[in-house]
């Protein structure tokens, strides 16, 4: 597979804007229209990130060992939208059609290098799903907790009705009836419990209607279906190493998880949570944080806040602050927020010294989490 052409091939579509998704999903809904129940009524939401998980995959695949996990839990996890062997092909068929449209350079060695990329990514998915059959393809979970911690931000206790595993720091899909076919990811903000039941951190965005309507719409009594956890930052079972977790906004939800792990299972250790916001008032979950941290001898929390000129918190953004706390060259490193903060902190402690092996990152944004070929977000 020729790698390079691929990708300045797929940089050709991508660059033509909305016209690239809205051609190869006319082409996949006309030649097979029986796909289109798999999306959702309304494409307004979803138009472009297919495709653009798509060319995301299609440009890992010379990467194959960091890529085959990923696509394996994205075969099992797709099985929720009733995805079978036989839609891979027209997918693939649709992809190549519209990348051949927006390329007048296109030639038969091109078509040949993506088909095969394809067709290995296919592979992989398909065989993960057909070992995962005997599981169910999602799980109804009732809302037996709604608690609107600010204007925007809820705190949802959902449970499960059958077991439900996951790792702590893992990611969670979530669809509400109220909008059919939107899954979107959450993380649990606790560790699996006796009770199944899981704590998840909501924030309404602006033209978000999955998460605008957890918050504002979904209440105690309503039942919401869960998709297989998908996600790599876990803590290591193995390790007692002392960690810094360091928290933008709603990335808060996987590092309070981790924390609750080690007040479950152990082992002891020293544990410095960071948590940033723009304003302190947009700290929604402090009263929980305080009660772990009195709980806890071996848990600190320290906030930070980068707008707020009159809060009486540390100033500055989150890894500014996590700095002058340091050193933290011994510690083992979790970085969950938005992307501009991840990149920032994760930059910083590098430059400080942690080996990059030691720092385990995850974005929370509207584009999170990596490659998926359904393009689901976190809003």
């Amino acid at each position: 597979m020729d790698i390079p052409a691929m990708r300045a091939n797929f940089a050709k579509a991508a660059a033509t804007g909305d016209e690239a998704p809205l051609y190869f999903y006319s082409h996949l809904f006309l030649s097979h229209p029986e796909t289109r129940q798999l999306f959702p009524v309304s494409m307004a939401h979803q138009r472009d990130r297919l495709f653009a998980a798509l060319g995301d995959v299609m440009a890992r695949v010379d990467d194959l060992d960091a890529l085959v996990p990923i696509l394996q839990q994205l075969g099992r996890d797709h099985r929720k939208f009733g995805t079978v062997a036989a839609h891979y092909p027209a997918v693939g068929a649709s992809l190549l059609a519209t990348l051949e449209h927006f390329d007048d350079e296109w030639n038969p060695e091109l078509a040949k290098s993506w088909s095969e990329a394809y067709d290995v990514v296919a592979t992989v998915m398909i065989d993960a799903a057909d070992e995962a059959a005997e599981q169910p393809a999602w799980w109804d979970a009732d809302v037996v907790g709604h608690e609107r911690r600010t204007l925007d931000v809820a705190v949802l206790q959902v449970r499960p009705r059958t077991r439900y595993d996951y790792l702590p720091g893992q990611s969670v899909s979530l669809e509400t009836e109220l909008r059919p076919r939107l899954w979107r990811y959450y993380s649990p903000a606790n560790a699996p419990r006796p009770d199944g039941l899981l704590e998840i951190h909501v924030k309404a965005r602006d033209g978000g209607p999955v998460s605008s309507a957890l918050v504002r719409r979904v209440g105690v009594g309503d039942v919401l279906r869960l998709g297989p956890p998908l996600g790599h930052m876990a803590l290591d079972a193995e390790s007692d190493r002392d960690l810094l977790l360091v928290a933008g906004g709603m990335g808060l939800a996987p590092l309070k998880a981790i924390v609750d792990q080690i007040a479950r299972k152990g082992p002891a250790r020293r544990v410095d949570l960071f948590v940033g916001f723009r304003t302190e008032d947009q700290i929604y979950d402090r009263g929980d944080l305080r009660r772990l941290e009195q709980e806890n001898p071996w848990l600190t929390v320290t906030y930070a806040v980068s707008e707020d000129k009159i809060s009486d918190l540390e100033h500055g953004e989150v890894g500014d602050v996590v700095l002058r706390h340091g050193p933290w060259l011994s510690r083992e490193v979790f970085v969950a927020g938005p992307g501009p903060m991840v990149d920032d902190t994760v930059s910083r402690l590098l430059q400080h010294g942690v080996p990059r092996q030691r720092v385990s990152s995850e974005v929370f944004a509207p584009s999170r989490p990596g490659p998926s070929l359904d393009g689901e977000v976190t809003e």
